[in-house]
């Protein structure tokens, strides 16, 4: 399986239950969100355009994903702050294989800005980002235990130590990635029967 075929394989809406440890904290929280992931293909013109951003031809991108995410946590009730918004991802192969590369995003995972990882389709399969900010990195390891039940675990390390690990379960609630936001006359790069 390349990374593509990961992303055509989480095609749909997810339902995740997750535990974070903040551990300069002492303390853990737990939440869950709504995740809706489109698969696209590399001539979608959100795929070219986040290239474009990047610098990088688009014509060496496989094709990415358009992902949705709605969400609270338990110490929202406290602070008022929402865990919502959306990115796009680009993949960009270092191989034929597709299995490692490049990753671009639209928006970062512990940063909020246009950035550019490293995917790698490990020896399990599970899908591996690994992501370097200005002030942090973040790893993060997506795997499929069942077609419809997907697990991650990340990390996110700040300033030489680890500040926060989180472990969520997601189930597919439905196969349809419905109406996206990505490009109106977007597809999705297969009718998967799996999901994220």
């Amino acid at each position: 399986m390349n990374a593509l075929e990961f992303f055509q394989k989480s095609a749909g809406k997810w339902r995740s239950q997750r535990t974070t440890h903040h551990l300069a904290f002492r303390r853990a929280e737990r939440g869950g969100s709504e995740i809706l992931v489109n698969p696209l293909n590399a001539d979608d013109p959100k795929v070219i355009e986040i290239c474009q951003m990047h610098e990088i031809e688009p014509a060496n991108a496989i094709g990415g994903a358009y992902v949705k995410w709605d969400g609270t946590m338990a110490w929202d009730k406290d602070d008022g702050e929402t865990h919502s918004g959306e990115t796009v991802f680009a993949l960009v192969p270092d191989d034929e294989t597709g299995r490692k590369g490049k990753l671009l995003r639209e928006v970062g995972y512990a940063e909020v800005m246009p950035v550019i990882g490293r995917y790698e389709i490990d020896d399990e399969e599970a899908l591996v980002l690994i992501t370097d900010y200005p002030s942090m990195s973040s790893y993060e390891r997506f795997w499929f235990p069942a077609p419809n039940v997907r697990v991650r675990a990340s990390t996110v390390q700040r300033f030489g130590g680890f500040s926060q690990a989180t472990f969520c379960t997601e189930q597919l609630i439905s196969e349809d990635p419905v109406e996206t936001g990505a490009s109106a006359n977007s597809q999705p790069a297969i009718a998967s029967v799996f999901g994220w």
